[in-house]
């Protein structure tokens, strides 16, 4: 299990529409790879996305999806927001924040599960029995889908295990909200040193 943190730092409504896009482009890099990715967003307070997300991936390729990611990732576009800028790169940083800190007990009273019929990726091989659960914390509602085992109640486990890390990661994706934190995380993307490199509105991969 490897935890993402996506941040802007301190930039502008810009760099969280960058990170918005880079965010729905790993998931997808994820979900072909079958790794399982759980989703923590910071406060959206103006519409154009959170300036930080955690990103929980579970999985075998979860630290090859890890590796291609981690560091600045560049996007070069006319602002959406004020077309006349005369900017037109934006920035974000992804962190290894590191193994995830020892998740709380779960009160059964609270959790919601159900059994439905596995998908994802594997075509004509996936798995076609209602072995996949979903759980889902009724107070807050986190909510995961455990579909890597073949058994319902090994995934059942896996679902109650990740829906305990999804709550943990709430609380510190909040912790990390700190203003300090994101000054710290802003100054540590290496901008002349980008990862990836994307462009245009559709996000378009540049070698």
């Amino acid at each position: 299990m490897i935890r993402l943190l996506l941040t802007t730092g301190r930039g502008p409504a810009e760099c969280r529409i960058a990170l918005a896009l880079a965010r729905e482009r790993l998931i997808e890099e994820a979900q072909v790879m079958g790794v399982a990715v759980d989703v923590v967003e910071g406060p959206n307070l103006d519409g154009h996305g959170p300036a930080s997300v955690m990103l929980v991936l579970s999985g075998a390729s979860a630290g090859e999806i890890a590796r291609r990611w981690i560091g600045t990732v560049e996007w070069v576009a006319t602002s959406p927001v004020r077309p006349n800028h005369k900017r037109k790169r934006w920035f974000i940083g992804i962190f290894d924040l590191g193994p995830p800190p020892e998740p709380g007990a779960l009160d059964p009273r609270d959790v919601q599960l159900e059994t439905i019929r596995a998908g994802g990726p594997g075509g004509q091989h996936q798995n076609k029995t209602e072995s996949a659960v979903r759980a889902v914390h009724v107070p807050s509602g986190l909510a995961v889908v455990a579909r890597q085992e073949r058994s319902q109640a090994r995934n059942k486990a896996l679902a109650l295990e990740r829906l305990r890390t999804l709550m943990a990661a709430t609380a510190e994706l909040a912790r990390l909200g700190d203003r300090r934190r994101a000054q710290a995380a802003h100054d540590a993307l290496e901008r002349g040193r980008p990862i990836k490199r994307f462009r245009g509105a559709d996000f378009e991969p540049q070698d």
